[in-house]
């Protein structure tokens, strides 16, 4: 698992003092590994599982996703996987302040989420 390993470990490292954030994932044998378990514990991390063989509970993410798949990934050729993870990065970057959406009524995601919760960045 040291490619897992050293994802979480950049995670953490980006992550503020005192913050306990949730992390969702399906129930993959590395999400219920005891090793990245206990990572997630030492951090403080929360850990989140959708049930099994049921995408709706993280129906957020698959959508997001899927969006990413359909605009980015199949849309384009990557020569290697750091181009791979660049483009990734990148539609990220754009997705959350700019990309706009019907759903949130022509706002970006950050912008609905600030209007939505003013006074909660």
């Amino acid at each position: 698992m040291p490619m897992i390993d050293d994802i979480l470990m950049k995670a953490f490292a980006r992550l503020d003092a005192g913050t306990n954030p949730v992390l969702h994932s399906d129930q993959g044998w590395q999400y219920r590994h005891q090793w990245y378990q206990y990572q997630l514990r030492e951090f403080g991390i929360i850990q989140s599982m959708s049930r099994k063989g049921n995408c709706l509970d993280n129906a957020c993410a698959e959508c997001f996703f899927g969006t990413l798949k359909s605009e980015s990934f199949y849309t384009s050729k990557f020569k290697d996987i750091d181009e791979l993870k660049i483009a990734i990065e990148d539609y990220i970057r754009y997705y959350n302040p700019r990309r706009i959406s019907l759903r949130f009524n022509g706002l970006s995601p950050v912008e609905y989420r600030l209007k939505s919760y003013p006074g909660r960045n």
